[in-house]
């Protein structure tokens, strides 16, 4: 591998708008400050809502959701 062509990739601090700390590497080599992370995102906390786009899932139900297995 050559020596002297690849970026510095050091450690940060990543804070969160919600107040979440954590340590990370980057070659950006300064202190990140972001607005939503894993702590307080709504995917990944599970408080995402699902939303009916024009009734299609109950479209969906009625047409599919009756329909057993013989």
């Amino acid at each position: 591998m050559k020596q002297g062509i690849h970026p510095d990739y050091k450690a940060v601090t990543v804070t969160c708008s919600c107040g979440n700390v954590f340590e990370t590497r980057s070659t950006r080599c300064e202190n990140f400050h972001i607005d939503v992370c894993s702590e307080c995102h709504p995917f990944y906390t599970g408080k995402q809502k699902t939303l009916d786009a024009g009734g299609r899932v109950d479209k969906f139900k009625q047409r599919f959701g009756s329909l057993k297995s013989k």
